[in-house]
């Protein structure tokens, strides 16, 4: 297997993380807005924990690289194989990469990345978003220990989208999908209208809320007006309507 590019290392290097080739194994629809992509190599290093993601070099043009960040979904360590769920349901370099992998592809891989992790400390866990958040809600998840609670809130462009999981035993999870109904990405209403008929169970919560940015801020404020603190909310945008993201993977914040 090559050495990762001089630009990955430079950038792990930046951040504090590992880079790595991984090699596809194999991709998968698993429904009309997500395949999965299995990669092999370095799980162990750049997986990290529930919640964290990698950084994925989707596209070249000359010295132009081309990076998405993606949650990782599930980590075999005994077969050093890891999967992500990549949303291909719409138009862009990281869809068109997916959607392209073949098996003994080889891509350069940085992580592990981000902030957003399992609250050790809280009774119950709320996550909400859209379908791009699946990935990330059903690995934090899937690590919570008994007795504790999961309520998963996600909009949905599709019925297939409604993907499910299994957590374990004496774990609690509830799952709301909620049709967009030919709502704009950017139209927060149906998630507000599902989160106002979500009770919270009792004891301390932690919300993480993820999707396209200015949803994200509308329901980080409706979570507020129910009582979850600043320090109880967890909120990353992945993406931003109409836009696309940076090359480094990440919208564009100052953007109207």
């Amino acid at each position: 297997m090559r050495e990762p590019l001089p630009s990955t290392h430079d950038l792990a290097q930046r951040l504090g993380a590992h880079a790595h080739v991984s090699r596809v194994v194999a991709t998968r629809p698993l429904s009309s807005s997500l395949t999965e992509v299995e990669l092999e190599g370095e799980s162990a290093s750049l997986t990290g924990e529930p919640g964290n993601d990698v950084m994925v070099l989707v596209d070249q043009h000359g010295t132009r690289m081309v990076r998405r960040r993606y949650s990782v979904r599930s980590v075999d360590p005994a077969a050093d194989r890891f999967r992500l769920w990549v949303t291909t349901g719409h138009d862009g370099a990281g869809s068109a990469w997916a959607r392209r992998a073949a098996a003994g592809d080889e891509v350069d891989v940085v992580g592990p990345r981000g902030k957003v992790l399992v609250d050790p400390h809280a009774a119950w866990h709320l996550f909400v978003g859209d379908v791009s958040g699946l990935s990330a809600f059903y690995r934090m998840a899937e690590s919570l220990t008994a007795p504790r609670q999961a309520i998963v809130v996600v909009e949905i462009d599709h019925g297939d989208d409604a993907l499910t999981t299994s957590v374990a035993e004496g774990v609690t999870i509830t799952g709301v999908f909620v049709d967009r109904r030919e709502r704009r990405h950017d139209d927060p209403e149906g998630l507000l209208r599902a989160l106002a008929a979500v009770a919270w169970p009792e004891g301390d919560g932690h919300a993480y809320v993820v999707g396209e940015f200015s949803v994200v801020q509308t329901v980080v404020h409706a979570l507020h007006d129910r009582g979850l603190d600043a320090d109880a909310i967890s909120p990353k945008s992945y993406w931003r309507a109409n836009r696309a993201n940076l090359d480094h993977g990440e919208p564009e914040r100052d953007a109207r």
